[in-house]
């Protein structure tokens, strides 16, 4: 299976739909943009998403996302300082974040080492930045960027090493059997950091918004300075920054493209029984 081309595909559906969705696009209509047949368009979301377009195309509406907003009312309600509820709990055992210390990340990372590799994934190609205590960054690549020129760009003076491709890494995070534990080694404020961790409060098929999170962390009026906490996540997909969306239900505003984030929260509500809604 090509995941990249998948992607693409799936990407410029998503981006049709969005466009024309007072419309209603039927699935000929669609597969017809995306210059498929409606069988193997068909065949492309089963795929890629493990359900049918059109159910797939239902955990894109912004219902879907306030019947989100609504479950996060119950999900969320426990401390940082616990964190010990139900999947919650899951997901802090799966992902442990240690803050590097002043040493570390100062001066672009000149005491640092760094391991870069492009990771294939569902969503397109990422680059995996690792020191020797657990992974530092993981972003989405623009077509045809180099990994290594985006490790520099984030870590101008460290010690750069490019090593092959680790498809464990990406079976780890989006892979559906058991996970083994993942280190996160950060560089970032004090703020930030505790902005990352309620991220990873947030569920699996789960969303929040920028006041609740801001709720959690210090006050209701910080939102903004969530926002911005929020839009600085140097690792994507294992910390959540995709799941913190409008009070309305709208879904944009991430680094990474708003058509990724979409397809991000329509693919985890397609793999999560706890969002089954229609």
């Amino acid at each position: 299976m090509n995941t990249q081309t998948d992607y693409d595909r799936i990407a410029q559906a998503i981006r049709y739909i969005a466009d024309h969705r007072l419309d209603q696009p039927g699935l000929d209509e669609i597969a017809a943009h995306v210059g498929l047949s409606p069988f193997h368009f068909q065949r492309l979301f089963t795929r890629w998403a493990g359900v049918s377009p059109k159910k797939f195309l239902g955990y894109l509406t912004v219902q879907h996302a306030r019947h989100l907003l609504a479950q996060d009312q119950s999900v969320l309600g426990t401390a940082l300082d616990v964190g010990l509820s139900g999947p919650s709990r899951l997901h802090d055992l799966f992902v442990s974040l240690e803050a590097m210390s002043p040493g570390e990340s100062k001066n672009g990372g000149a005491s640092l080492s760094l391991t870069v590799s492009r990771q294939e994934t569902p969503f397109g190609p990422a680059v995996a930045m690792r020191t020797s205590r657990g992974l530092c960054g993981l972003e989405f690549l623009d077509p045809g960027e180099d990994p290594a020129a985006r490790a520099r760009q984030r870590w101008p003076n460290a010690d750069i090493r490019h090593v092959p491709s680790d498809p464990a890494l990406s079976e780890q995070i989006f892979g559906t059997s058991s996970k083994t534990p993942i280190r996160l080694h950060l560089k970032g404020t004090a703020f930030q950091i505790q902005v990352w961790q309620a991220l990873l409060t947030i569920p699996d098929g789960h969303v929040s918004t920028y006041k609740r999170i801001a709720e959690q962390v210090c006050s209701a009026k910080a939102a903004r300075a969530v926002g911005g906490a929020v839009g600085a996540n140097p690792v994507a997909v294992l910390i959540p920054c995709h799941r913190v969306i409008k009070e309305s239900g709208v879904v944009e505003g991430y680094r990474w493209g708003d058509t990724r984030k979409r397809a991000l929260l329509a693919w985890e509500s397609a793999h999560s029984p706890a969002t089954e809604w229609v």
